[in-house]
């Protein structure tokens, strides 16, 4: 099996992963999975595609995360994952996708509008 690439983004974070046949090993930016996120419930995030699949074991990811928080990295990670196991396998996509791994979270941080103090605050107004 060749190496397969997949992209994954949440808010500002971008993960592009590359998956190949292995034992399980994840490496994010040079470092191992449980070194990069140290709290167990991102790790959790993080491997929730393959062990819905049972598939932990079975691959080696490559992870390039760039960009927001550590929240945000792990869910683009997640969907990026996702995305890789579909290119493996296509018939896995009906349980990945009722998981909901396979949706992009379009939400992101609302710009601030010129003339107020954030996006949507407006200034104090009080008619005296």
């Amino acid at each position: 099996m060749e190496v397969i690439n997949a992209l994954g983004r949440r808010k500002s974070a971008v993960a592009r992963v590359y998956l190949s046949e292995g034992a399980g090993k994840i490496t994010i930016n040079k470092k191992d999975l449980k070194e990069y996120f140290p709290s167990p419930l991102l790790q959790y995030i993080v491997l929730q595609p393959l062990n819905k699949l049972e598939v932990a074991e079975k691959f080696d990811i490559k992870v390039n995360l760039v960009g927001g928080g550590y929240n945000g990295q792990a869910e683009a990670l997640r969907l990026a994952i996702a995305r890789a196991l579909v290119k493996v396998n296509a018939e896995d996509k009906k349980a990945l996708r009722s998981e909901g791994f396979l949706t992009r979270d379009a939400r992101s941080v609302e710009r601030k509008k010129p003339g107020r103090p954030k996006a949507r605050r407006r200034f104090q107004f009080s008619k005296r």
